[in-house]
C-alpha cells in the first residue's frame, strides 16, 4: 500500500499564494505519476497538474496554467503544488493522488487538504 500525506491548505486572499505538499510512504512503484486534483463544492473533481515521476515533465490544466507549478523531491519522495495568483474560483479541497504506470489508474489518493481563496 501506499500511504499520501497533503498539507499547505489554508485561507488566502485574492492574489496570494500557498504551496502544498504530499509525502509518500509505503509501497514503492518503478514508474509512475503524480497527479494534484481539487474539487469545488458542486463540481466534479478536476486534474489540475501532473508529473512523471522519473522523467519529471509536467501537465497543467488550462485554468491554472502560468499560475501553478508541480514539482517534486525525489529524496523525499515528495511532490509540491506552488499555487500563485490565487483566485476564488480556485477554491476547493486538494488532493494528491499516484498514478502507477502498470494500471495506468490514479489508484492512491490523499485525505485533501482545503484552500480557500478570498475576494
Amino acid at each position: 500500500q501506499v500511504q499520501l500525506v497533503e498539507s499547505g491548505g489554508g485561507l488566502v486572499q485574492a492574489g496570494g499564494s500557498l504551496r502544498l505538499s504530499c509525502t509518500a510512504s509505503g509501497r514503492t512503484f518503478s514508474s509512475y505519476n503524480m497527479g494534484w486534483f481539487r474539487q469545488a463544492p458542486g463540481k466534479e473533481r478536476e486534474l489540475v497538474a501532473r508529473i512523471t515521476w522519473r522523467s519529471g515533465s509536467t501537465y497543467y490544466a488550462d485554468s491554472v496554467k502560468g499560475r501553478f507549478t508541480i514539482s517534486r523531491d525525489n529524496a523525499k519522495s515528495t511532490v509540491y503544488l506552488q499555487m500563485n495568483s490565487l483566485k476564488p474560483e480556485d477554491t476547493a479541497v486538494y488532493y494528491c493522488a499516484l498514478q502507477p504506470d502498470i494500471t495506468g489508474r490514479y489508484d492512491y489518493w490523499g485525505q485533501g487538504t482545503q484552500v480557500t481563496v478570498s475576494s
